[in-house]
């Protein structure tokens, strides 16, 4: 079953944040655990690691036990510790909600996590991604091309992995120099925000939802409703 262990193998190298308590008070004074409130603050974490998996280790990388990982899997870790000086911690969303109209410790839609964690990716110069919110239900490209150009230095990194010499790689062919070129474009997250259906995803979404879980950028889906929260990273059969 070579297909059965590829998935598994895909699903286990996923980051996954739940729920924890006993955790530094949030904002000094605040709650020390997320139990009840911090599902879709979760999932939105896991939603950005994948991005920082991509974007620092490739998307072909995979978390093997008993295999020693390299500097950067724990520097993507390290960005969603519980602490305060985390860029991507409980700790920085719940506080950064406050500007979004939300309490510490109140429950936040996808939208919500959106916009606080667009915010948050601009103290990240370690990955330096340009994130994009398609407001509407629409993208327009010139808006993402003017975001992306970038003059900034940028660290290694495995934005994009090993590819086919005719492949083109953020534009660029995969060839002596494309790491220093690529330092001009900002690696790209697109958060589209929108409603599939009022209850349950409306099975006119089902097909086109399906084939944006098969692109290979794909980051996955989050949603779900007060005290509820879900991550879908793609889908197995029909």
């Amino acid at each position: 079953f070579p297909e059965k262990e590829e998935i598994l193998l895909d699903v286990t190298s996923r980051l996954w944040f739940t729920y924890r308590k006993n955790f530094p008070a949030i904002g000094g004074t605040g709650p020390t655990s997320d139990t009840g409130w911090g599902c879709m603050l979760r999932c939105g974490q896991m939603i950005f690691a994948q991005a920082l998996v991509c974007r620092h280790l490739g998307r072909d990388w995979r978390w093997i036990k008993g295999k020693k990982q390299m500097g950067n899997y724990f520097s993507v870790l390290n960005a969603f510790i519980d602490k305060k000086d985390s860029y991507y911690s409980i700790h920085q969303i719940a506080q950064m909600g406050v500007g979004e109209g939300k309490s510490i410790g109140q429950w936040y839609g996808p939208n919500t996590v959106a916009q606080v964690l667009k915010k948050l990716a601009t103290f990240d110069t370690w990955s330096s991604l340009a994130v994009h919110i398609a407001m509407d239900n629409t993208v327009v490209i010139e808006e993402i091309r003017r975001l992306c150009q970038s003059n900034l230095p940028c660290a290694g990194a495995a934005a994009c992995p090993a590819l086919e010499s005719d492949v083109l790689c953020n534009g660029f062919p995969e060839e002596a120099g494309v790491r220093e070129r690529l330092c001009l474009w900002k690696p790209l997250v697109l958060l589209i925000p929108l409603r599939l259906g009022l209850t349950e995803i409306n099975e006119a979404y089902i097909e086109t939802l399906k084939h944006c879980f098969m692109m290979p950028q794909s980051l996955g889906v989050i949603g779900g409703k007060p005290n509820s929260a879900h991550y879908f990273i793609g889908y197995v059969g029909e």
